[in-house]
């Protein structure tokens, strides 16, 4: 099957079933593994950020988005000649990547005829089942469901180790110029280390909040976990939040590889998550994971 993913997150999901062969397209932020950017066809862009502060990024986001603008370019005619038969996109998040509705009217322009499954999860379990639904849209069940099932194995493996121990109160700030909540599933990361989350959106939106709402939430330490970044710009954000939240412990996380993309990866998210709520109690996270900032 010809498969072309428009989300980093689902195109993990198509590797770890072990359909690399059938990916044929991509978008610019597919960077696991890495030769998903560099062997397949790219079709998606948008403008690299690398350079801007978070502000700016947020201030660019905003514009776009009044404007009317999208913030991604889809590649139409790339994508056409790709043939695809299932293309894997999303409603969940315009400034995360393409609204199917917007590659659904592409397809209908160019007169392609191509099946289009859109991955919306808003927990840890449905994200889950989404990679249960592209198992079975592949026609490869048997292996999404042994994949699911290792998955669910290691996190009764955390539960099962952190049982009956403290909960420290966790916030996660998702974005720090301007400040904002942590949202969707990511709160049942939070929950499945051992922590208890506050000053957080489960299984909603994340909204722009106050530095005030985080001190308020009185949480035992910070997760920072920007999307769109990995430890690096993860550990350069926290240290504005230290700044903001002065005597409370503050953590960098991988924020792409482990936290905001709804994909297997999340799971290697709760086991670092953890190993920081709950040190010596569970292994610690592979270097590069997270680190320490305040």
């Amino acid at each position: 099957m010809r498969l072309v993913s428009l989300l980093p997150s689902a195109t993990e999901i198509v590797y770890a079933l072990g359909l690399g062969d059938d990916l044929v397209g991509v978008t610019f932020e597919c960077d696991e593994p890495p030769s998903a950017r560099t062997d397949k066809t790219v079709v998606v862009g948008g403008r690299d950020t690398r350079g801007m502060s978070p502000g700016e990024i947020d201030d660019y986001v905003k514009a776009r988005m009044a404007a009317g603008e999208d913030l991604y370019t889809l590649h139409a005619d790339a994508l056409a000649d790709l043939a695809p038969e299932l293309i894997l996109t999303q409603d969940l998040c315009r400034v995360c990547a393409l609204p199917s509705g917007q590659v659904e009217n592409a397809l209908d322009y160019l007169g392609c005829r191509s099946d289009v499954l859109s991955l919306d999860p808003y927990s840890l379990d449905e994200v889950l089942d989404t990679i249960v639904a592209v198992g079975s849209r592949t026609g490869v069940p048997d292996r999404a469901e042994a994949l699911v099932v290792g998955l669910r194995t290691r996190l009764d493996t955390v539960a099962a180790a952190i049982a009956g121990r403290p909960r420290p109160r966790v916030a996660v700030v998702e974005w720090v110029e301007p400040p904002f909540t942590a949202g969707h599933w990511v709160p049942d990361l939070v929950r499945a280390a051992g922590g208890e989350p506050v000053a957080a959106r489960p299984g909603a939106r994340s909204v722009q909040t106050t530095w005030q709402e985080f001190a308020g939430a009185a949480p035992d330490l910070v997760i920072v976990s920007p999307c769109g970044f990995h430890l690096e710009g993860a550990v350069g954000q926290a240290r504005l939040v230290a700044e903001r939240l002065p005597g409370v412990a503050v953590w960098a996380i991988d924020a792409d590889g482990l936290v905001v993309r709804p994909g297997p990866r999340l799971v290697d998210g709760v086991e670092a998550l953890a190993a920081v709520l709950h040190p010596g109690v569970v292994p610690d996270p592979p270097a590069g994971a997270v680190a320490r900032v305040a």
